[in-house]
C-alpha cells in the first residue's frame, strides 16, 4: 500500500471512531420530578434542594403538582422545604441522590410537615 493510500485510511478511521464516540458518549442523564401539594392547603415559597442545584416555586396549591427535570451532580441527599400557613416553615429530609442516576422521582406533600418519596430510578455511574 502507498503512503497515500495509508494516511487515507487513517484519516477515515478516525473519523469514524469520532463519530461513534461522539455518539455513545454523549448522554445527559435527567430525572423528571414531580412534587404534589396534598397537605390539605396551599404553601408558600416551595424550595427542592439535591446536589449541585435547587428548584422551586412561589406557591403550590393544594391539589397541584410541580413538574421539574433535573440533572444530579454529585451525591448527597434531597431535602424539600415551604412555609405552610401561618408562617410556619416545614423542613423535609429526602432520599440520598446520586451523579449520573437518570429516571423518575415523585415527591407527595402531606399534611402535618410529612412527605413521602418515590424514587423510581436507575443506579448512578
Amino acid at each position: 500500500m502507498t503512503g497515500r493510500s495509508e494516511n487515507l485510511i487513517r484519516v477515515w478511521a478516525g473519523i469514524l471512531l469520532s463519530a461513534l464516540m461522539f455518539a455513545t458518549g454523549c448522554r445527559s442523564h435527567h430525572v423528571e420530578t414531580t412534587v404534589e401539594n396534598r397537605t390539605g392547603t396551599a404553601i408558600q415559597l416551595l424550595e427542592v434542594d439535591y446536589p449541585s442545584a435547587s428548584f422551586g416555586a412561589d406557591g403550590l396549591a393544594d391539589g397541584a403538582d410541580l413538574h421539574y427535570r433535573i440533572q444530579i451532580q454529585g451525591t448527597g441527599g434531597l431535602k424539600v422545604q415551604y412555609t405552610a400557613p401561618g408562617g410556619h416553615h416545614v423542613q423535609i429530609s429526602g432520599p440520598n441522590l446520586s451523579e449520573g442516576q437518570q429516571g423518575g422521582l415523585e415527591v407527595v406533600l402531606l399534611p402535618g410537615g410529612m412527605a413521602e418519596f418515590h424514587p423510581h430510578l436507575n443506579p448512578g455511574v
